[in-house]
């Protein structure tokens, strides 16, 4: 046994109530002590990373969260049928659910987190508020009185001043929480934040704080065992949120003194104790630019961004909660936790830059995480993989480490250039934006970040370099990417395996549109074996009369070779686009498509000024505001769509009148689906 850690696991089997790269990396942690891991997972999820990684899974329902991995009796059933003895929840879904946690205990399973009393009362923020105002640690003022009704709310919002912000008690991750500015937003504010927390808690109450104007956001990481012993383990800076969801976040905080860490420390440990806390868990902060703070909320579960913890401090947060977890004491004392060096995650979701970063689907085709020394990647999906609408999309978590900030930036900068995804949008291009940032740069952050902050390269198309468009064209002529219509019986094509571009003074031309501009790549076979002349443009790439000779590997990677120079390039085919990863940047290059026989027939409406709102990915329509006949103003909420747990607002783009409805609520679309049909204002409307 470890001075430390004992190395056998303190249990035979347990059961990971969770998905995607949370589940995956609980399991590793179980795995390595010698533990059976069972995974669960929904008809979605049948042939998911986190069912292959597990030893046993049971199916436990249908995709809708609500019918599987909130599903209590289901998960309780999986852990009878397999033996589990204690149950890892992970974080978001039942996580922070006292029931669950009570009902694992009347199950005779263990719950590996919190006691349901330390769950019940820091799950509800109001609560939360006073134990921990009674332990003497600071809050924000707000109003978490017992009348909850919209006047009351209304005027206890104008009494504190705005802006404010509102806040589901039941939960946390951002879900139901807005921003007010002025009075004649909080009805529809509210009305928004009591939806989106019934959906994602269970339970729409909401509560009042006041603002704080670009604060940082630092959150100490706690442990706390059984016997009464309950230490932190540094802080984390998560400053930099979109849509109140951190989207990177590093440890240690460069705005905390020495003498700040301590004292915020010790109000966290105080937190936890007011709590009757045990197992691991996170004390959220608010740090005022004057060195103030305030006690924000406690995450009653492993966070997210815990590696980066993990990596400065090196404690194994998931072992110490199984330990925990089976009655063992904490030996870790508060003076031992010293950090080392600098760690920084990036979450890499499945946003979709050119629609404001809503959630994105598909299938990812290529992804290829780096490996180096101090870069680790916590990932719920393999090359393959479905990303569906049914959950959060996040795909990956993409932690760097080393002896200082600088150090970690570039290290972090690297391992995004090489990181390679193809086939659903991602946010990866911002992400290396903000670590190029001077501000960023200098550890001058703040939650307003994103929005004092323009990134406008990330949202622009990059135009495509010759030699992605040699690649894309070289792929497509070796026979590698599968064109959609092949499955549709095809008939024989020349083109098809290279046959007729290999024979010498064979020659094929591919055009490609990128954007708004058409480009048009020659292969010409040189008449040696397997080389190639190209021109793109009707200029020679690289050089006159230059062969050259693509490599084809696993995983989507193409290397191209000409004279003694080498490059590698990812390559994937998405029906009729073919996309190319080369140093960080994808570039979407679209084919010609078939003429659409249906819309040909019947004619598309081109009336002048007339425009289709349409969804921006797959969801279930929450509410229509209009009806077909209404004047609408610019940037008025037309309808809400529900997606990935989070509510969309689809806006009127400028005035004008509602010419028809296309959906209702509770209707699920698929992207690109109509949902209003918009006119602009006649002359003597906008007149009137």
């Amino acid at each position: 046994m470890s001075k430390r850690l004992q190395r056998r696991a303190p249990f035979k089997t347990v059961l990971i109530a969770n998905r995607g790269e949370i589940a995956v990396r609980v399991m590793a942690g179980c795995q390595q002590q010698g533990a059976v891991a069972v995974a669960v997972y929904s008809d979605a999820d049948r042939d998911a990373m986190h069912v292959r990684a597990a030893d046993r899974a049971v199916r436990i329902g249908p995709a809708p969260a609500r019918e599987s991995y909130l599903n209590i009796a289901a998960i309780l059933a999986a852990a009878r049928e397999t033996g589990a003895e204690a149950i890892h929840p992970g974080y978001g879904f039942l996580s922070e659910n006292a029931e669950f946690a009570q009902a694992c205990a009347d199950a005779g399973v263990v719950f590996i987190g919190p006691p349901p009393e330390a769950i019940r009362l820091m799950g509800s923020k109001t609560a939360a508020k006073r134990a921990v105002e009674q332990a003497g640690v600071p809050t924000v003022p707000g109003y978490m009185g017992a009348e909850r009704d919209a006047q009351t709310l209304a005027r206890e919002a104008a009494r504190i001043g705005y802006p404010v912000m509102l806040k589901a008690a039941a939960g946390g991750g951002g879900k139901g929480m807005r921003v007010v500015r002025a009075a004649a937003e909080f009805r529809e504010a509210l009305e928004a934040a009591q939806r989106e927390a019934l959906a994602a808690f269970g339970d729409e109450t909401v509560f009042i704080e006041k603002l704080v104007i670009a604060p940082r956001h630092v959150e100490f990481q706690i442990l706390a065992d059984s016997h009464g012993h309950t230490i932190h383990l540094g802080e984390r800076e998560c400053s930099i949120q979109r849509r109140h969801q951190k989207i990177i976040e590093e440890s240690p905080c460069p705005a905390l003194t020495p003498e700040l860490r301590a004292e915020m420390g010790a109000a966290a440990v105080a937190a936890a104790r007011s709590a009757g806390y045990v197992n691991a868990g996170t004390c959220e902060f608010l740090l005022d630019q004057d060195g103030s703070y305030y006690f924000l909320e406690m995450n009653t579960r492993l966070q997210v961004e815990h590696p980066v913890t993990e990596s400065v401090t090196g404690f194994d947060l998931v072992r110490w909660q199984l330990a925990i977890a089976a009655g063992e004491p904490l030996t870790i004392q508060q003076e031992e936790v010293i950090p080392r060096g600098h760690a920084i995650e990036a979450r890499l979701y499945a946003e979709d830059p050119a629609h404001d970063y809503l959630p994105s689907s598909g299938r990812a085709l290529v992804f290829a995480p780096p490996r180096a020394p101090g870069v680790r990647v916590d990932a719920g999906i393999e090359p393959g993989d479905d990303v569906t609408v049914n959950y959060d999309p996040m795909l990956a978590k993409l932690i760097a480490h080393a002896e200082n900030r600088p150090a970690a930036i570039a290290r972090l900068r690297w391992a995004l250039d090489r990181f390679p995804i193809l086939g659903v949008a991602t946010n990866s291009a911002l992400l290396g934006a903000i670590v190029d940032e001077p501000d960023y740069q200098a550890g001058a952050t703040n939650t307003a970040y994103l929005e004092t902050h323009t990134f406008p390269a990330v949202a622009d198309a990059p135009e495509p370099p010759a030699v992605a468009l040699v690649a894309a064209a070289l792929w497509e002529t070796l026979g590698v990417g599968d064109h959609p219509a092949r499955s549709r019986g095809e008939p024989f094509n020349p083109w098809r395996n290279g046959a007729a571009t290999s024979a010498p003074g064979g020659e094929r031309v591919t055009r490609y549109l990128s954007g708004e501009a058409s480009h048009a790549v020659r292969l010409r076979a040189s008449g040696v074996a397997r080389y190639y002349l190209a021109q793109v443009d009707d200029q020679p790439f690289p050089a006159p009369e230059a062969p050259l000779t693509a490599e084809v590997g696993e995983g989507g990677r193409l290397t191209l070779a000409y004279g003694d120079l080498r490059e590698t390039l990812y390559v994937a085919r998405r029906e009729y686009e073919t996309l190319v990863w080369r140093c960080g940047q994808v570039f979407v290059l679209a084919r010609p498509r078939p003429l659409d026989v249906d819309l040909a027939a019947h004619g598309l409406d081109h009336t002048p000024g007339a425009m289709t709102l349409i969804a921006p990915m797959a969801g279930t329509i929450i509410k229509v505001n209009v009806r077909a006949g209404d004047l609408v103003e610019a940037r008025q909420t037309l309808v809400v769509l529900g997606a990935m747990k989070m509510e969309h607002a689809i806006t009127a783009p400028h005035a004008g009148r509602v010419r028809r409805v296309a959906q209702a609520a509770g209707d699920v679309v698929q992207g690109g689906a109509t949902l209003v049909e918009l006119a602009a204002l006649e002359e003597e409307e906008q007149n009137a």
